[in-house]
């Protein structure tokens, strides 16, 4: 019998790279995604033409329209194919700092409760599964905010004497007496469920810290998505808002399938229960939203229309977020990138202007 993987956000950015990553490696995919992108951001933000490439790409996916707040339906999901389930990725999420703080009732059930409830179904059903967690570098909350930055002329960098310099921010910044925002909250309360369900009850669980998660299959929407959104803007010339911090801001961006080969790494040699990784594009994949800018007009041949709104700066946002990720390099010293931001942003460019033509 084939292993199967439950992979929730199936239709998503890391969903869908999971699903076609680990169909080829010869899992049955259970894709687990009710299109609930769409009621967070609109109809454009929609995965439903993602899902649909999968049912027609992969011979061996199943579809689920299922709410993972749902108890009910996730454990009658997990008990019908309990013989064959090896493994569990957990993507699916409310993700935007500013959607959270419209309706947190429903933003807590997405991201913490419902990570829970997947976990209770992992513990009663398949407890030898391997349960992979995209938790989220807002865990460490604003207190990335504190370090010693400084104001260079594209970008906010950190002093060059301070630890995290060379490599970046590692899993010692803590995550304690900071302000998260309100989605930095749940996905903390779920990172720790899914650390404790490791430590406590011996599930496999890992736990990966991403920085900004992007690629050709970004769904993005002005509140989440920034580099996905910001090529569709630009491509389609249409203006763009920058959050705030003179547009300075810096972000580590990983491409979906480097993200899922590190999955792939853990799957075959887990680490111990509750485990957690730091995981973006660390110094070799990092850019300031000014510096995306200027490359997208230097690659279209035009100006980006856009502005700083220094008024709707990202309460708990980050200034300069670059991911150290050493420890997972020295656990699975044969994943390397296959990207480079370059890469990310000449994908991207090329997949917008597909869709647009």
């Amino acid at each position: 019998m084939n292993k199967t993987a439950i992979i929730t956000g199936a239709g998503g950015l890391v969903g869908s790279e999971a699903c076609k990553f680990f169909h080829n490696k010869g899992f049955n995919i259970i894709g687990i995604d009710n299109d609930k992108r769409a009621y967070f951001f609109g109809a454009t933000a929609s995965t439903k033409w993602q899902v649909a490439q999968l049912q027609s790409s992969l011979s061996r996916y199943e579809h689920h329209d299922i709410d993972i707040t749902n108890y009910a339906a996730l454990d009658l999901l997990f008990s019908s194919h309990a013989s064959s389930i090896e493994l569990i990725v957990h993507c699916a999420a409310q993700p935007s700092h500013d959607w959270a703080a419209s309706e947190p009732l429903t933003d807590f059930e997405v991201n913490a409760t419902a990570t829970l409830k997947l976990l209770e179904c992992t513990r009663k059903h398949v407890p030898h599964a391997v349960f992979i967690f995209t938790s989220t570098n807002k865990v460490y909350g604003d207190n990335p905010n504190f370090l010693p930055l400084i104001e260079l002329e594209s970008r906010w960098e950190i002093s060059p004497d301070h630890l995290f310099a060379a490599d970046g921010i590692d899993e010692s910044m803590s995550i304690e007496n900071c302000t998260h925002s309100i989605f930095g909250v749940s996905k903390t309360a779920a990172d720790l469920m899914v650390q404790e369900y490791g430590r406590y009850f011996g599930i496999r669980t890992i736990i990966f810290r991403g920085g900004c998660l992007t690629g050709p299959s970004h769904s993005g929407a002005e509140l989440h998505g920034f580099l996905a959104y910001l090529v569709k803007c630009a491509v389609e010339k249409k203006p763009y808002t920058v959050f705030g911090y003179k547009g300075k801001q810096v972000r580590d961006n990983i491409h979906s399938a480097d993200l899922v080969d590190a999955f792939w790494e853990v799957f075959q040699n887990p680490p111990v229960p509750g485990t957690v990784y730091n995981m973006g594009g660390s110094r070799h994949s990092n850019i300031s939203m000014i510096e995306a800018i200027h490359w997208l007009e230097n690659k279209l041949g035009w100006k980006v229309d856009y502005t700083i709104d220094e008024t709707r700066a990202r309460k708990g946002d980050h200034i300069w977020y670059v991911s150290n990720v050493n420890k997972f390099k020295n656990h699975y010293p044969n994943w390397k990138y296959n990207y480079s931001i370059e890469d990310i942003l000449d994908e991207m460019v090329s997949s917008c202007k597909l869709k647009t033509t």
